[in-house]
């Protein structure tokens, strides 16, 4: 069969634009073929066949675990079920992190843990060029504890939206161009981590652990990555970039806005004692 250059050329083209995706690109068989253990391996424990894990944080150590690709653009996703019961003083977090440099960007999921019967705070936060102090926080509607529940990001050229269950909690829009940094790049990691944090993690450090009620567990599975796995996507025809996924769309806006309204508990962009003048981003319209 005569294969003709030109041909070869197109071929060499298209190769060169797709965005590559991993193997696995909806859902790993299971844990070790996507993710490795990151710190205290025996206290991460592999469940159904590897299909979930169990993260582990007792008096000894906490625990974590990453992606072990990097994507640039695309959108990750995890069921997680978060510390039942008095979880004070206690962090887990799903996060995406370049590297840990003074540069590095990042987007943050972290579940503040709460004293028995209060409502589980979700908080997150936004790193561009090493920069980050832009943190949210939402009370969840719903007992996390009790059930998993779905936790996503969604990062393209346009903007970054943090969801919970498919409701967004949080969208931080691409002004670039109006001097905002935003991230777009450094790849990034997928991260989890169990810790403590009882500093500063539940009523701002005043609850403390409670290591009688330890070991603490959370649990993940369904873990779902698309992105482009290159330091540089040569294309803008991913299914992310695509214009339903530009803006919200109108159930999504009325739901964020629900959000807003009745379950926000702090927002950067209000706190005078910390920005006296509120960044730029916070401003209306941007």
């Amino acid at each position: 069969m005569v294969i003709s250059l030109q041909f070869l050329l197109v071929v060499s083209l298209c190769v060169q634009l797709v965005c590559f995706l991993p193997t696995s690109t909806a859902k790993p068989a299971t844990f070790l073929q996507d993710f490795h253990v990151t710190w205290s391996e025996t206290h991460i424990k592999q469940l159904e066949n590897g299909d979930a894990i169990q993260l582990l944080l007792d008096q000894s150590s906490g625990c974590g675990f990453a992606s072990k690709n990097k994507y640039l653009y695309g959108r990750v996703s995890m069921k997680i079920k978060l510390i039942p019961g008095d979880s004070a003083g206690t962090v887990t977090a799903f996060y995406m992190s370049s590297e840990k440099t003074e540069t590095r960007d990042e987007l943050d999921f972290e579940f503040l843990g709460n004293r028995s019967g209060q409502p589980y705070t979700v908080q997150t936060n936004v790193f561009a060029g090493g920069k980050g102090d832009r943190e949210q926080r939402v009370n969840l509607w719903f007992d996390p504890s009790a059930a998993f529940h779905t936790y996503s990001i969604l990062w393209n050229r346009h903007h970054i939206v943090f969801s919970v269950d498919e409701v967004p909690i949080r969208v931080y829009k691409n002004n670039e161009a109006k001097g905002v940094p935003y991230p777009n790049t450094q790849p990034m990691g997928v991260y989890s981590t169990l810790w403590e944090a009882d500093n500063w993690a539940t009523r701002g450090g005043l609850e403390k652990i409670d290591w009688n009620k330890a070991p603490f567990y959370a649990y993940y599975k369904d873990f779902d990555m698309e992105g482009c796995t290159g330091a540089t996507p040569a294309t803008s025809n991913n299914w992310w970039d695509a214009p339903l996924y530009q803006q919200l769309g109108p159930a999504q806006a009325r739901n964020y806005k629900w959000v807003r309204v009745n379950h926000m508990v702090y927002d950067y962009c209000t706190d005078k004692s910390r920005f006296p003048v509120p960044p730029k981003e916070c401003f209306a319209g941007i």
